[in-house]
């Protein structure tokens, strides 16, 4: 008896330790209790070494930025930056000082001019632009991605490193301990021997020890000579390329870059270099002088758990917020915070237009739920959801009206907004734009309505396992 009154005991202990210490995320705090209560013994357990992320944010502020902030002037002075509104070439922000002052003054990287975009809408294109870059590499090939495969288009990527190494450029890699554990040692060993230097953000053994298994690094970035970056949703392996049967057709959305927003993927990278490797790489040479007549205006925004702001987030709920005709999302998961969430409820019950595309066929059964969940509410407000049916949709992109468009690497959801190391491009060109429209309005084509009186007769089952995997959505 005495066993059981003391494991009682420590239930409610543990219960009001959840309390004290989640006490300003009530969401995420009926995630923790719905997961103790489900599973008593694991629920510590798990808590212990995924929640505790105080501790993570401290040690991570005081390696972040800091050794960069000289270097952050020097590019400032020197960038052609968008420092007033009206500096700003879309006659669409007359008017959108808030807005403005939220994007110039909050972030960490300013709005930049004389950037060049290309967009690609599936992964050949832009892995073949990717590659060809880095053939004509002459000073160094900075890469970094959540997942890299040792598939044919993985393979591909070493070759092209393992032979520019072997030229004297210089390679450095960064992959995600968790994204990337299934990459064979004999393939990271191949790459060492040609002299490409690699490294794992938080490996799994690493993560558990240091209780930090809960921050992913899922940013995707190459940097060629400083001159050329690349950033967006797609990452390295063959499903990517839509060669899995089980997936099918692989629509994403990723950007080529030119110009002095490169150098903010840039300093992105030697930050993460940084955290990685214990190297300060923070070296001007880097960062060669703009060439070419770009025209366009870019903001590179970064968030994670080394910033004090969730830049992300910030970004996409006043954006929502200003927006007078149209909202249109693409997201792979959508699990909004309640912010984001009331956000685009006001918007559609004031009359803009709100879709959002989803995938019919997602790569998780449990997020899919999560998002669903979410879905009867704002059907109701007037958001209209659809379902891309011709593959799998991965592409991370946000328009709002004519002011603005973002494509990066965060998904519509709290992971992304609040754990997870993330990088989004802000774009302002009216061109740009309108070619994101396109690709938008080409996917509400091949996408499927989800419509209120079908949605709401599903099945109590199916409507169960929606709320179960809401109480978990903060943590997803």
């Amino acid at each position: 008896m005495n066993w059981l009154i003391g494991i009682l005991l420590l239930f409610i202990v543990h219960i009001a330790l959840i309390l004290l210490l989640e006490f300003r995320n009530p969401g995420k705090t009926v995630a923790w209790m719905f997961i103790l209560f489900l599973c008593p013994p694991l629920g510590p357990v798990l808590y212990y070494f995924m929640a505790r992320d105080y501790k993570k944010r401290k040690r991570l502020l005081r390696r972040g930025s800091v050794p960069f902030r000289s270097l952050r002037a020097m590019l400032r002075s020197r960038s052609e930056t968008a420092d007033t509104l009206e500096r700003m070439n879309n006659p669409e922000f007359v008017g959108q000082e808030r807005l403005f002052r939220l994007l110039t003054h909050q972030a960490v990287n300013p709005i930049t001019g004389g950037n060049r975009t290309e967009v690609y809408s599936s992964g050949e294109p832009a892995f073949s632009a990717m590659l060809e870059r880095m053939e004509l590499a002459k000073e160094h090939i900075h890469i970094e991605f959540y997942i890299f495969r040792s598939d044919r288009i993985g393979m591909a990527f070493a070759e092209v490193m393992i032979r520019k190494a072997r030229e004297g450029v210089k390679v450095r890699m960064i992959c995600d301990g968790l994204g990337s554990f299934k990459l064979e040692p004999s393939f990271i060993d191949r790459l060492k021997e040609a002299g490409v230097e690699v490294y794992f953000f938080l490996p799994p053994r690493v993560a558990v020890r240091n209780r930090r298994v809960n921050y992913r690094n899922h940013r995707k970035i190459v940097v060629v000579d400083g001159k050329f970056g690349f950033v967006g949703g797609l990452n390295v392996g063959d499903d990517y390329l839509g060669l899995y049967e089980n997936m099918g057709f692989w629509r994403d959305t990723h950007l080529q870059l030119e110009g002095d927003s490169v150098h903010y993927l840039q300093l992105t990278f030697l930050e993460d270099w940084l955290l990685v490797s214990g190297q300060d790489l923070g070296d001007p040479v880097l960062f060669p002088a703009r060439e070419g007549p770009g025209r366009e205006q870019v903001q590179i925004l970064t968030s994670g758990p080394n910033r004090t702001r969730n830049a992300i987030q910030e970004m996409c709920f006043n954006s929502i917020a200003v927006a007078k005709r149209r909202i249109w999302i693409a997201s792979p998961y959508f699990i909004p915070d309640p912010g984001v969430y009331s956000a685009l409820k006001t918007a559609a019950l004031s009359g803009v237009e709100v879709i959002v595309i989803m995938p019919y066929h997602s790569d998780s059964r449990l997020v899919k739920l999560a998002s669903l969940s979410y879905v009867e509410e704002l059907l109701g407000d007037g958001v209209r959801f659809v379902q891309y049916t011709k593959g799998f949709i991965h592409a991370k992109v946000m328009i709002i009206d004519g002011l603005l468009a973002s494509v990066g690497t965060a998904n519509m959801d709290m992971r992304s907004f609040f754990y997870n190391f993330e990088m989004t491009a802000l774009l302002f060109d009216p061109d740009t734009i309108a070619r994101l429209e396109r690709d938008f309005e080409q996917d509400l084509a091949d996408s499927v309505p989800i419509l209120p009186e079908a949605f709401a007769v599903r099945s109590r089952w199916q409507k169960g396992l929606e709320l179960l995997a809401r109480l978990l959505s903060p943590l997803l």
